[in-house]
């Protein structure tokens, strides 16, 4: 099998590099104005993931700006469900809004037949970025995991605690297993297509993975994470899956070594000693420093930027944040953070 040349490719493949690749959750996003820009041609937020013109624009802001190793499809975890036939919406300073799914009889509503039908703008998005990508850029494509998508079709929006999704999961275990399992079946069939149209890495998003207690997180996070990774697997064996259980704290370790993940990503509490000893040891890393650090800028970015390249130096890492960016971010701290990973001389 020939190597990889992308720098991104490289590290997942294993492989101990100079200086490592960098690129950002969210980092196509409302931080940048010519993003806002773009949003105001499009008739609300779902409009805008699925025109893929709009789509591939959004993508590509952020690479004319940054020195960034990839790029990451322009989309949102919740077309999922969509596409799937829940009612979905996108409220201006609300954020998402669903009409919740309460129970085993709701999901006669929901239908896998509409999914690839319903998400080919996605998959037109995808194939164009892969056109259009410069030579050395990764594209990623993404999804959310099941238990992170179910959440949101059970509660009808985020939660701190995702309540109703818990509630349903110990008062039904089977009626929300086969929750799961639609929406691992439709994930697999979304991942399938995006793959198929030029994406070159998978990451999978368990925002939510916190929540659980370990028998849970091992049903709900472990479980359906290992038959999406093992489907993509079996179709697209060359596609290395980044797995996100953000929060997952030491049971992170379970879940590299059962879904079998080509990589982790690690949120902010991650501690770096532990990560390094559990985890880079088995796979490549991905992460994390706080998004508010890069808010900051100045000498706190400067100290813990320098603190995680030389941190996880010595194996396989893929520079990001613990979570996405937010909006308040200054694009010139983002334009210095690159500076700093891409000028990185190692320890």
């Amino acid at each position: 099998m020939t190597k990889p040349s992308k720098r991104l490719l490289r590290a997942l493949n294993g492989e101990t590099l100079e200086r490592p690749p960098i690129w950002l959750m969210r980092q196509a996003g409302r931080y940048l104005p010519e993003y806002r820009e773009t949003r105001s041609k499009a008739d609300g937020f779902l409009n805008l993931c699925y025109s893929p013109d709009l789509a591939v624009e959004v993508t590509h802001q952020p690479l004319r700006r940054f020195a960034f190793d990839a790029a990451i499809l322009f989309a949102d975890i919740l077309l999922v469900p969509d596409a799937l036939g829940q009612g979905v919406a996108f409220q201006e300073g609300e954020g998402p809004v669903l009409d919740a799914i309460t129970s085993e009889e709701a999901l006669k509503d929901l239908s896998l037949e509409r999914v690839e039908t319903h998400l080919a703008p996605v998959f037109e998005t995808v194939a164009k970025l892969s056109a259009t990508l410069p030579k050395d850029v990764t594209l990623i494509g993404f999804a959310g995991s099941s238990w992170t998508v179910a959440t949101y079709m059970v509660g009808g929006r985020g939660s701190p605690d995702q309540r109703a999704a818990r509630v349903w999961a110990f008062r039904d275990p089977a009626g929300f297993g086969k929750l799961i399992e639609l929406v691992t079946e439709a994930t697999v069939l979304y991942l399938r297509q995006q793959i198929d149209a030029g994406a070159e890495v998978i990451q999978l998003f368990d925002s939510w993975a916190a929540q659980l207690p370990d028998h849970e997180f091992d049903r709900w996070v472990i479980a359906p994470t290992a038959k999406i990774v093992a489907a993509l697997n079996e179709s697209h064996p060359d596609v290395p899956v980044i797995g996100f259980p953000r929060g997952a704290g030491p049971a992170a370790e379970r879940y590299v070594a059962e879904t079998g993940v080509s990589a982790v990503s690690m949120d902010t509490g991650m501690p770096m000693t532990w990560a390094r000893e559990h985890l880079q040891a088995r796979v490549p890393v991905q992460g994390n420093l706080d998004p508010l650090t890069l808010v900051a800028g100045g000498p706190a970015l400067e100290e813990e930027a320098a603190r995680i390249l030389a941190g996880f130096s010595g194996g396989p890492h893929i520079f990001n944040l613990g979570h996405g960016i937010v909006p308040e971010t200054p694009p010139e701290n983002v334009a210095r953070l690159v500076d700093i990973v891409t000028g990185w001389k190692g320890a």
